[in-house]
């Protein structure tokens, strides 16, 4: 084996390694996701923002492409309720279209990918387990009624009831049952939100990044980017050995005429204007999830 073959066959085993502890602290199981998302649209229409153009902007689905930025908007756009909350399940629909997207740059960013997926299991399988928990404690008549009504163990067919049907109903229930240790890390809801809200923050910043066009000089490369996103915000959470080891996973990611073509964009121009909304979008999700998060003293979980 030469010394590049040693040295690819070394940076795969330590791509590998990240996968697991990549969102600090991974779990040695994984749930598989035993709920069905809700049912999905194919075009959107957001207001068009303050900078001028008129009328609703309309996503189409990118044929060819497995990441629809168009099913991702739906989603997060879906996700804000009431005045402050965020609803899980178009929450957690995101992030199935937001790890399609890191699973599309290629096998070493998607490793990353691997730990996410684990996370929302983790948040579904709770509500699946609080759903039926509940329907336990119901008289039997009562129990029939509600097999007739429903699709058992389906998330969708209820969204907005349920334990954990938001972020701060899942806070509010975990608190009431004494499953979130603020010492000590254990397997609730609330700290898994956490590791996956950190890092929303994260794809929220890189994909900030590529929306930016300079006024002089040249374009950064995605994987410039990406690295910056990542020192300002996950960083701060990993391990020495995990910085190192995102840093060559960063170095694989492909050049932004990819990403024009992932989202179906002919130049800078026309990606920035998709990029921006998924951005607003995202970020409302994150402020709410913050907000959420801060007022119960949950940003530090450990």
């Amino acid at each position: 084996m030469g010394v590049k073959s040693k040295a690819a066959a070394a940076i795969l085993v330590l791509l590998l390694f990240l996968g697991s502890l990549w969102l600090q602290g991974g779990l040695d199981y994984h749930w598989e996701s035993c709920l069905k998302g809700y049912n999905q649209l194919h075009q959107l229409s957001n207001s068009s923002k303050a900078d001028g153009a008129e009328g609703p902007h309309v996503l189409e689905g990118c044929p060819g492409q497995t990441f629809q930025v168009s099913l991702l908007l739906t989603h997060l756009l879906a996700a804000p309720a009431y005045t402050s909350d965020v609803l899980l399940q178009p929450y957690l629909s995101s992030w199935d279209e937001l790890v399609k997207f890191m699973e599309s740059l290629g096998p070493m960013v998607g490793l990353i990918s691997k730990e996410i997926e684990t996370k929302t299991s983790i948040i579904r399988q709770l509500a699946l387990l609080s759903e039926e928990n509940r329907e336990a404690e119901l008289s039997p008549d009562i129990h029939l009624l509600n097999m007739e009504a429903e699709t058992k163990n389906d998330l969708a067919a209820s969204p907005h009831t349920g334990t954990y049907h938001s972020v701060r109903s899942m806070i509010q229930v975990e608190l009431d049952r004494n499953v979130v240790d603020f010492h000590h890390q254990t397997d609730s809801g609330c700290r898994t939100l956490l590791r996956l809200h950190r890092a929303l923050l994260w794809l929220k910043l890189f994909l900030e990044k590529l929306a930016e066009t300079p006024v002089a000089g040249r374009l950064k490369s995605p994987s410039e980017l990406c690295r910056e996103a990542y020192q300002s915000t996950l960083a701060n959470h990993h391990t020495w050995f995990v910085r190192r080891a995102a840093e060559l996973a960063f170095i694989a990611m492909p050049e932004r005429g990819f990403f024009y073509r992932l989202v179906c964009v002919q130049n800078q121009e026309e990606f920035s204007r998709v990029l921006d909304m998924v951005v607003q979008a995202t970020g409302e999700v994150y402020d709410r999830t913050q907000k959420a998060l801060e007022e119960n003293g949950m940003l530090d979980l450990p």
